[in-house]
This record gives structure tokens, C-alpha cells and sequence, in this order.
């Protein structure tokens, strides 16, 4: 299993349930997106589904060979252990989910892989929460981006945490809790996780196979603010690569200087890392490779004006702040605005000059 990095509290936290004997069955594991809440998870399902294991040895690494049901769990093929995400409706018998695009977790997915039920094809699912162990040992499920579970599918799911099945433990996984419903948030108990230390994220970045020298592995740190998950999806689409790309265009429009390589250079960007989350799911959507590579952008263009400010960059100032306000602007235009590329058209027309950055 992963080794957890940094989480110090929350660890402790779960610690103490387990040793008093009061682990609820019900649990919301919500924090800034890849800072290792599902890892978290993972190891606490260890620690559960494995008679061997005793819960004083939650997040130690193993001592000794590992048991079945450790060679189980690492392999991910463990019967007791239920991971279930927006991905896994590629897997699914009914046509109609695979071919869907993965933007939520529908009800029709978690009555297939959870609660049960009368699904769109016309099949009755049997409810997997509520069948026997098959180890023996308890059951735990996983929903991770808990967020995305549409109303209707969180509605019923509340009718299983409200009477939880035995030796059942169910985690929800979410970066937005506030997207869960109030009866769901309610019904779970809630640890919270923050990001990494520098320490913490050293010791991670230890353990990959990024070949990155030092001068990357500083950008990558600055970068990924204590999130090993930001900081791998920056190794993935090479974000440094876009840092240097960009970083001479906005020092000259800092100065006034309107760049007109700015806008479509951005637009570039966003349509290569969509490009690549398609190449690797044909199922993902567009609309959301694209909104996410959009996010990922701002955040960077976010971080060169916060440089200059924390620099002392005299000729910061005014400016600055007003371009910060216009950043934030174009992030809240982009939740219900389809054309990105007119955005960043606007964006870049206004970096030179954000007092007269154009109304879309």
C-alpha cells in the first residue's frame, strides 16, 4: 500500500476512533485536491479488511510479509474493497453508461457498484453494500469525487448511511463538501486534510520516477502548494514547459506591452491538455479537459502576478491588483461561458492594460 505522507492530525484522528472502539460507519474525507485523502482511505482499509493487521498499525508500513488478504489489497483485487469513481462507468455492462461522458457519477453507476436497484437498461442490480463479506472481515467503499454524485443519486445513497449495513465503513472522497447535501454531511463524520509540508512532499517526490534535476523540482514544489496529485498532473501535461513558454510574453505585457502571440499561445495550451486527457479516456469530456486546462492556466497566470507582488516588483502596484481582480473575473465568466478561447482572447487583450479589459 502507498505510504502516507504528512496528515499528521487526521491520522491521529482515525487512530483514535479505531482504538476506542467507535469507528462510525460513515465518513467525509474533504481537502484541496491531490493531497492524498484517498490514499488516506486505502489505508485504512488495510488496516480494516485485514485480520492480521491490527489498527495500531494504521499508516506504518508492513514489518513482516504480508498476509492473503495484504497481497489482495495491493493488487487492488480484494472483494471487500469498493473504489468507486466517475471512470468506472467505462467498465460497466450497460452500454448506455460506457459510452456516456464521464462528467458526474450518475445514480445508474452507483446502483451497479454500491446500493442496488432498477438501473436504465431495465436490469435489477443487486445491492453489493448490503451482501455478506466475502472475506469476513467487513466491507469498506470508496466513493472518490463524492462531489460529483448527481442530486438524485446522493438522495438514495442517504437511505444507506441512515441504516448501514454490519461492518460496513463508507468514505466519501471530496475536494467540494459543500456540493454533498446537508442530510449526507450530517450523517458522516468529517476529517479534514490541508496540503503537505516542503518535508512532506520531498519524502513523496522521493519515492516517484520523475527524473526531474533540482532547478524542476523547485518549480515543481512552488507549483503544487503541498499537493503530490497537482504536482503529478504537472509532470504529466509539463506545466514548467508552459511556464517558460509564457513567462517572457506576460514580463512584456507587465510593462504595457500588448502581446499578440498572448492569446493564442493560451489557447494552445488549454487545447493540448485537453488533447491528452482525451488520448488517455476516450470517454472523458471535452468541455470538462477543457475547463480543467483552463483552471490550470489561471492558476499559473495567478502565481506569476503573486510573485511580483511578494518580489516588491515596484512596477506591480495598481496594475497588478487590478489584473489579479480581472483574473478572478474571467474564473467566474468561465463557469457558464462555452467559449474558453474567447476568454483567453479577452484575458490577453487586457493583461497590458486590465482597466479596459473587454465585457464578454
Amino acid at each position: 500500500m502507498a505510504v502516507i505522507h504528512g496528515h499528521a492530525n487526521p491520522q491521529q484522528a482515525l487512530q483514535s476512533a479505531m482504538g476506542g472502539d467507535r469507528l462510525h460507519h460513515a465518513w467525509i474525507f474533504s481537502g484541496p485536491v491531490g493531497v492524498g485523502k484517498r490514499t488516506v482511505a486505502m489505508e485504512l482499509a488495510r488496516v480494516l479488511l485485514d485480520p492480521e493487521r491490527a489498527t495500531t498499525e494504521f499508516g506504518q508500513p508492513d514489518c513482516e510479509a504480508p498476509s492473503e488478504s495484504g497481497l489482495l489489497l495491493a493488487a487492488g483485487s480484494h472483494p471487500d474493497l469498493h473504489l468507486l469513481r466517475k471512470e468506472d462507468a467505462a467498465h460497466s455492462d450497460n452500454r448506455a453508461l460506457r459510452e456516456r461522458k464521464q462528467l458526474n457519477i450518475p445514480l445508474d453507476l452507483l446502483r451497479e457498484r454500491m446500493i442496488g436497484g432498477r438501473t436504465g437498461d431495465g436490469k435489477n442490480r443487486d445491492a453489493v453494500v448490503y451482501r455478506t463479506a466475502t472475506r469476513g472481515n467487513g466491507k469498506v467503499f470508496i466513493l472518490d469525487e463524492a462531489e460529483l454524485l448527481d442530486r438524485t443519486a446522493q438522495n438514495i445513497l442517504l437511505k444507506t448511511l441512515e441504516e448501514p449495513p454490519p461492518e460496513t465503513f463508507i468514505f466519501l472522497i471530496t475536494s467540494r463538501p459543500e456540493k454533498l447535501l446537508s442530510t449526507i454531511r450530517s450523517r458522516c463524520q468529517r476529517v479534514q486534510f490541508g496540503t503537505l509540508d516542503e518535508e512532506s512532499m520531498r519524502m513523496w517526490l522521493a519515492e516517484q520516477d520523475f527524473k526531474l534535476n533540482e532547478q524542476e523540482i523547485q518549480w515543481m514544489l512552488q507549483w503544487s502548494e503541498g499537493s503530490p496529485g497537482r504536482l503529478q498532473m504537472a509532470v504529466k501535461h509539463e506545466l514548467a514547459i508552459w511556464a517558460n513558454t509564457l513567462e517572457p510574453m506576460l514580463q512584456e505585457a507587465d510593462r504595457g506591452r500588448w502581446q499578440a502571440e498572448l492569446g493564442p499561445t493560451m489557447v494552445d495550451l488549454v487545447e493540448q491538455f485537453a488533447e491528452l486527457v482525451l488520448a488517455e479516456n476516450k470517454n472523458a469530456s471535452k468541455e470538462a479537459a477543457n475547463r480543467e486546462g483552463f483552471r490550470q492556466l489561471l492558476r499559473m497566470l495567478g502565481q506569476h502576478l503573486r510573485a511580483r507582488l511578494a518580489n516588491g516588483d515596484e512596477t506591480c502596484g495598481t496594475q497588478c491588483c487590478m489584473t489579479i481582480d480581472m483574473l478572478s473575473e474571467i474564473e467566474q465568466q468561465s463557469e457558464s461561458h462555452l467559449n474558453l478561447k474567447q476568454l483567453l482572447e479577452s484575458l490577453s487583450a487586457g493583461w497590458a492594460s486590465p482597466e479596459h479589459v473587454p465585457t464578454l
